[in-house]
């Protein structure tokens, strides 16, 4: 079945979008773009560097994005190369990455509340924009219809 238009405007699947990657952005600090990238590169599955550098080209350069990926574990490597049989490693989104990726959906489609604890590292109100972003949260909860 292909969904359509009208489909994802009547589950309203970004409808609060943007507030859930300013979220997972603070919450798992990562920055904006990074997570993007990950979403694309997760809906590929399995990519190649090249891939990756292909992803990368509607973001602002950042010549340090690949190795802060790997170093900070949302990429692991699938297949390495041997330089004989297989000449390029094959990467994939690491389950760290697939798991923000997945509680993003689950968050958007409603079957999840963004955590609100006092353990919650977004929900602290420490700047005007934590408290914007909280007073949003507290709507969009309480919203019946996403």
């Amino acid at each position: 079945m292909r969904l359509t238009p009208a489909d994802l405007r009547e589950i309203n699947l970004f409808k609060y979008y943007r507030l859930v990657r300013k979220w997972a952005c603070k919450t798992y600090d990562i920055l904006d773009a990074d997570l993007e990238l990950l979403i694309y590169l997760d809906c590929k599955d399995r990519f190649t560097r090249n891939d990756f550098i292909e992803g990368t080209y509607t973001y602002a350069w950042d010549k340090k994005r690949w190795d802060r990926l790997r170093q900070q574990g949302w990429i692991d490597t699938w297949r390495h190369r041997n330089r004989t049989t297989i000449k390029y490693s094959v990467f994939k989104v690491s389950a760290k990455g697939k798991r923000l990726i997945t509680r993003m959906y689950s968050i958007m489609l409603g079957e999840e509340d963004i955590p609100v604890g006092t353990t919650s590292k977004f929900y602290k109100n420490k700047s005007y924009t934590d408290k914007v972003y909280n007073k949003a949260i507290d709507d969009m909860i309480k919203d019946k219809n996403r």
